[in-house]
């Protein structure tokens, strides 16, 4: 049985030159352009900003920081419930389930806002669907 010859690209590894690829490539090569820019037919369309998620998660936020320091001065004892000292605990803990969805979607809008480099507006759900 004869041997298989595999070919290659046809040039031997050392000769081939790679090159760094621009800081603004974005991945995209239109081929209408004769330069192979990006400025072309894929040009990226600006972000659809999701308003009434943004405002639902202000909304988690402030509702989570009102009963966390409404817990929190309840635990400390700075309103007089002695005798319910147990439900202290809970407003505390419904006030972190409460906080941290609002915080961590403001915290995606605004990186995104300041276009920060991993971030956009399509990290954070749209409830227009």
């Amino acid at each position: 049985m004869p041997a298989r010859n595999t070919v290659t690209s046809g040039l031997p590894s050392s000769k081939v030159r790679y090159s760094k690829l621009a800081s603004d490539d974005d991945g995209y090569i239109d081929l209408q352009d004769p330069h192979r820019t990006t400025t072309g037919q894929f040009k990226r369309s600006p972000p659809k900003v999701p308003y009434k998620a943004i405002a639902l998660a202000t909304v988690l936020f402030l509702i989570g920081t009102v009963l966390i320091v409404i817990g929190a001065l309840l635990l400390s004892g700075y309103f007089g419930v002695q005798d319910h000292r147990d439900r202290t605990i809970p407003v505390l803990i419904i006030g972190i389930l409460v906080f941290l969805p609002g915080f961590y979607h403001l915290r995606i809008a605004y990186y995104a806002s300041k276009g920060y480099r991993g971030y956009s507006y399509d990290d954070i759900p749209d409830f227009d669907d």
